[in-house]
């Protein structure tokens, strides 16, 4: 064979390799993720027991991740201003929101002109803990007890703070008023902070919400806490009574996870289902959750997406019993 022609066959292969190489490497290729810092959306300002929560994980899925997750505060409507802004959002896996059972189950049962739909635009990756409500007075009230508090409430004497209207805690309160025929006005407010300031101030009466962040608050008695509504005692507050046993038969929890918008590519998705679980062993984090009495959940992915579903369902049917309205 001719020496150009042997050439030829040797150097064709080579050349064809080459030239794969070179349109492989033009080619868009999407980098690893997380490449930039992620925003955690919250629905409530800073010092309350979400923001708190929302931090938490924040600093331990940036330890995971290698990239800083900050928090972007978007208080208003009980969380349901951060929902819409997130349902809204580029579904890239950098724009997530604390989700809860305010914006994410209570918001979606009681309004139903909501500017987002849930499950249809979120994502769920996981959640994060459950905790019971509590109803709590300032520790300068005079009222006492669960007793005192339900006998004020006869007479149309009380007001109660929420975090926000149509979220979770006056979906409940609402029902415990429906249940024990109390006669108490719902203030809302953008937050718990803000409800607290006025709670101590003495502007407004009472508080309903997640007592478990405010440990810290009821231990130096600036809150007294009359009645949870989980099914029996805790332990660790043995002589707080629930509601069950007061006479006023409810039960619920408010939970906290972290969704993402729609559409999120599912391997971001599993990238952040792997960092929240790595998270949740976290001395520092459950540090945080344990100290307020959270309950830690190990839902994820399609399993998290399921319960936030029925969760509505559960809220959905206590609005039409009540007939409960969003003011």
């Amino acid at each position: 064979m001719p020496a150009h022609r042997l050439l030829h066959r040797l150097c064709a292969p080579l050349a064809a390799a080459g030239l794969i190489g070179l349109l492989a490497a033009g080619a868009p290729a999407r980098a690893a993720y997380p490449e930039q810092p992620i925003k955690l959306v919250v629905g409530f300002p800073p010092g309350g027991g979400g923001d708190l929560y929302g931090r938490a994980i924040a600093t331990a899925l940036g330890k995971q991740l290698g990239k800083t997750v900050f928090v972007d505060n978007k208080a208003g409507a009980g969380g349901n201003i951060a929902a819409e802004a997130v349902a809204n959002a580029k579904p890239d896996g950098y724009t997530l929101i604390l989700a809860m059972s305010g914006n994410m189950a209570s918001a979606v049962a009681i309004q139903p002109k909501l500017a987002y739909k849930v499950p249809d635009d979120f994502a769920p990756i996981a959640q994060l803990v459950e905790t019971p409500y509590g109803l709590m007075v300032s520790g300068k009230s005079k009222i006492a007890n669960i007793q005192q508090y339900v006998q004020a409430a006869k007479g149309g004497k009380l007001t109660y703070a929420s975090t926000g209207t149509g979220g979770a805690s006056q979906v409940v309160m609402e029902m415990i008023k429906q249940q024990a025929a109390l006669d108490i006005l719902h203030i809302p407010y953008k937050g718990s902070g803000p409800a607290l300031t006025d709670l101590y101030g003495g502007q407004v009466d009472s508080f309903f919400a997640p007592y478990t962040p405010l440990m810290g608050q009821i231990s130096a008695g600036k809150l007294r806490l009359l009645a949870v509504t989980t099914d029996k005692r805790l332990a660790a507050l043995s002589d707080v009574p629930t509601l069950k046993e007061s006479g006023i038969d409810v039960v619920m929890t408010q939970w906290y996870g972290l969704a993402a918008p729609k559409g999120t590519p599912k391997d971001v998705i599993e990238t952040l289902v792997r960092a929240v679980q790595a998270s949740m062993q976290d001395a520092e984090l459950l540090k945080v959750y344990r100290a307020d009495g959270a309950q830690e959940s190990h839902r994820t992915g399609q399993a998290f997406g399921d319960f936030i579903v029925k969760d509505i369902a559960n809220y959905r049917r206590a609005v039409e019993r009540g007939n409960l309205k969003a003011e």
